[in-house]
């Protein structure tokens, strides 16, 4: 339980528009992914978009890692990619 506390404590030391991104990309794209809403075949690939901020905002806070700064924008890359491929 002290751990979750640290890392939570640790998440709110970062600045307020890395908080909201963050908050707001993981939101929209647990809510995008949903089969419960639907744009008309665009939901999947505006989830891999939200996805997509959601890990190149941890690579750009996580720069002064090059390592673990690359996996992130890696991922996001290939989030990137998902999502046009996701395109109708």
């Amino acid at each position: 339980m002290r751990q979750i506390q640290s890392f939570f404590h640790l998440f709110m030391r970062e600045p307020l528009w890395f908080r909201m991104g963050v908050g707001i990309s993981l939101l929209s794209s647990i809510v995008f992914s949903s089969s419960a809403f639907s744009l008309g075949g665009y939901s999947d690939s505006v989830s891999k978009l939200a996805a997509m901020i959601f890990f190149g905002a941890f690579g750009f806070n996580m720069r002064r890692n090059r390592r673990i700064s690359f996996l992130f924008f890696a991922v996001s890359a290939a989030c990137l990619y998902l999502s046009l491929d996701a395109l109708p």
